[in-house]
């Protein structure tokens, strides 16, 4: 564990950072707000308004539970708050906090790549599950032999865009492949592609520029064949950009979804504008050796390696099995060093 000095030295970086004072003048002014007759007049941005409250209470709370733990000498415990709203000093960017959309498509490798998609699926959504954040999947392209092509997913939850944005790149396997007699060694890729949920007022979207189609959905899997078409594909005239969504039962849904994605999209567009670099994964690019984030070697030998920050991790097992907070972590600080 660190020392004091050093402990003392992040509580007051924080502190100063974080200005409880604001916090709790926020608060209050907020709460007034709420006592107002017509306060619930408009449901949606009133139940903001009280998310809002609790967070900030919440959030209050912690940092004065940080200070008392320092001052009576429970550096352990003081330590795990301290290395706690350290992540959360990082995630300050506009969507952070929000939810995300999150792809996944395989890349270079065949079977073995959309296999390799398919452990990926696996592994994020239990890291979700581990969270505590809530997930749909909203469109999926089944592989030919074995795993899958592609898959998109809404994830809900405090902090998901935030945490999700480091996952974007290129992921690499090596392993002996399950796929042949001779079990020899295969490398797969698959790419991650994150994109914060944008809300409709932020990008307007005009009908006419939206071409649509409709077909038939084979449901999660490739299972239970809908017999009407429920499964949408939207075209955006001027970009040229492609959005199918087909897991809901209902083509309402399946519409509101598509929306969703491009209203995203589009937004990474105008943010590409602005700067060239973007907390996101541009899809459009097979995954192959550039732009590689992280490599799972799981023959001859174990070992997870994050290629930005050099963090590793040999506990394949458990990595795969959604415990990627280490990586994350890892990523954040050094984003900000």
């Amino acid at each position: 564990m660190e020392d004091r000095n050093e402990l003392k030295k992040k509580l007051d970086s924080i502190l100063q950072k974080a200005d409880i004072g604001s916090k709790k003048k926020e608060t209050v002014e907020l709460e007034k707000k709420s006592l107002a007759p017509d306060f619930w007049s408009d449901p949606k941005s009133a139940a903001s308004t009280m998310k809002t409250i609790t967070e900030l209470k919440r959030e209050v709370e912690d940092l004065e539970m940080m200070q008392i733990l320092f001052e009576e000498g429970d550096f352990k415990e003081a330590a795990k708050l301290i290395s706690k709203y350290e992540i959360l000093l990082f995630l300050s960017g506009p969507y952070d906090r929000g939810g995300a959309i999150f792809t996944i498509q395989a890349g270079q490798g065949g079977t073995e790549a959309m296999d390799w998609s398919n452990m990926l699926f696996r592994m994020y959504t239990r890291y979700f599950e581990k969270k505590g954040w809530s997930y749909e999947e909203i469109d999926r392209v089944a592989g030919d032999e074995a795993g899958i092509k592609s898959t998109t997913i809404n994830v809900n939850g405090d902090f998901a865009y935030g945490y999700l944005k480091c996952e974007a790149g290129v992921h690499r396997l090596v392993r002996q492949s399950p796929f042949n007699a001779d079990k020899l060694r295969q490398t797969s890729f698959a790419s991650v592609e994150v994109l914060p949920i944008v809300q409709n007022k932020e990008i307007d979207i005009r009908d006419d520029e939206i071409e649509w189609q409709f077909y038939r959905s084979g449901g999660h899997g490739g299972q239970n064949v809908n017999k009407v078409a429920t499964a949408v594909r939207l075209i955006h005239k001027p970009t040229g950009i492609v959005v199918s969504c087909q897991t809901e039962r209902y083509q309402g849904a399946n519409r509101d979804n598509a929306l969703k994605i491009l209203r995203s999209k589009l937004w990474q567009i105008e943010e590409e504008k602005k700067s060239k670099t973007i907390a996101g994964f541009k899809t459009g690019q097979l995954a192959s050796w550039g732009r590689q984030i992280r490599s799972y070697v799981l023959h001859p030998y174990k070992m997870v390696k994050d290629l930005r920050t050099d963090y590793e991790e040999s506990n394949t097992d458990s990595v795969l099995d959604g415990g990627i907070d280490g990586f994350v972590e890892a990523y954040l600080k050094n984003a900000k060093d």
